[in-house]
C-alpha cells in the first residue's frame, strides 16, 4: 500500500496557489446528497467546482466519495481508487504550506465486523472495496497531514437518510428506495426479514453535527457521527407502511453472498465524543421517515 501511495504522489505536481479566505469553508463534493444539504443549511460555505482541486479557504470540508460497494459487480473497480484516493491526493497536494484544517468525511463502514457499539478507538476491519478504500483514505490523510503539519479531523458518518438524494436505487440509499416502493403499494423483499440493524440519522441532524464538530471540536481527532442506536430495517419499513397506509407485503429473502462479504449484519456506534460537544438529535426516526413518505 505504501508503494501504491508513493506512485500516486509522484504523478501529481504541486500547484502554486493562494488560500484567500481564512474564515470561510471550502466544500469539496458540494453537489452530492450530504454536501448539497450542508451548503443549503450553511450558505456561507464556498462550493468548489467538481473538477477544481484548489481550496479557497483555510478550512476544508471534504465530502468526495464513491457511494457504495456495488460498482465492483459491474467491473468498475478503478472507481474506488480514482474517487476515494486519487482525487483526495490531488487536493492534499494543494494543501501543503497553507495552514489548512482538513475536515474529512469518512464512513462507519470502515469498522466492518467489530464489537458494538463501535467507538473511535475500535479496530477497523473494512470488508468491501468501498470500505477498504475509505479506510485507506483515512490513513493516507493522517500520514500526509502529519508529514506536512496539516491539521485534520475525520468524521465517520452513520447511514444517512432524508429528502434530497437524487441517486436513489437498490444499490444506493436502499432505505429511500424501499420507502418509495411502499408508497407505490409494491411488495418489498427484505434480507433475513429485515432483522439487520444500522445506525441511522437524518441528513439535517448529520449536517448539524458536522458543523458542530468543525467549529467546536479539537484538531487531529476522529469523531463518530450517528444516533448511537441500532435500528432494524424491518422497523423502518413498518413505520413507512403505517404512515403511507400502504398495502405492501413484506417478504423475507436470504441475504446474498456479496452483501455478507462487504457489509456487517448489525452495526451502531458509540457517539460519546459527539454528545460531549453538546450535540442533540432533533429529528426522530418517525419524523424523518414521514418526510420521505410525503
Amino acid at each position: 500500500m505504501i508503494c501504491f501511495i508513493h506512485v500516486l504522489l509522484k504523478n501529481f505536481h504541486m500547484e502554486k496557489n493562494s488560500i484567500i479566505e481564512s474564515s470561510s469553508l471550502s466544500v469539496f463534493g458540494s453537489s452530492g446528497f450530504i454536501g448539497s444539504r450542508y451548503c443549503e443549511k450553511y450558505p456561507n460555505a464556498i462550493k468548489i467546482e467538481r473538477d477544481n482541486r484548489l481550496p479557497q479557504s483555510k478550512n476544508i470540508l471534504y465530502f468526495i466519495s464513491a457511494v457504495d460497494n456495488s460498482a465492483v459487480l459491474d467491473g468498475d473497480i478503478h472507481k474506488y481508487v480514482d474517487t476515494n484516493l486519487k482525487i483526495l491526493i490531488e487536493v492534499l497536494i494543494n494543501c501543503k504550506n497553507n495552514n489548512i484544517i482538513f475536515n474529512f468525511i469518512s464512513s462507519c463502514f470502515v469498522y466492518g465486523d467489530c464489537e458494538l457499539p463501535a467507538s473511535e478507538n475500535t479496530f477497523c476491519n473494512p470488508k468491501g472495496f468501498y470500505s477498504i478504500t475509505k479506510r485507506c483514505a483515512e490513513q493516507l490523510l493522517i500520514s500526509f497531514c502529519n508529514t506536512f503539519d496539516i491539521n485534520f479531523r475525520i468524521l465517520r458518518l452513520c447511514t444517512v437518510y432524508g429528502p434530497g438524494d437524487k441517486k436513489v436505487s437498490k444499490k444506493k440509499n436502499a432505505i429511500q428506495y424501499i420507502i418509495n416502493e411502499i408508497k407505490q403499494n409494491r411488495d418489498v423483499n427484505l434480507y433475513d426479514n429485515g432483522e439487520h440493524t444500522r445506525d441511522m440519522m437524518h441528513v439535517d441532524d448529520v449536517c448539524n453535527s458536522i458543523n458542530m464538530i468543525i467549529t467546536k471540536s479539537g484538531l487531529n481527532q476522529i469523531y463518530n457521527v450517528g444516533s448511537g442506536r441500532p435500528t432494524k430495517i424491518r422497523d423502518v419499513v413498518e413505520i413507512a407502511k403505517s404512515l403511507s397506509n400502504s398495502t405492501s407485503k413484506i417478504h423475507s429473502i436470504d441475504t446474498p453472498k456479496f452483501h455478507t462479504i462487504v457489509s456487517p449484519k448489525n452495526f451502531y456506534m458509540n457517539i460519546d465524543k459527539l454528545t460531549n460537544l453538546g450535540f442533540k438529535q432533533k429529528i426522530t426516526l418517525e419524523e424523518g421517515i414521514a418526510q420521505l413518505c410525503d
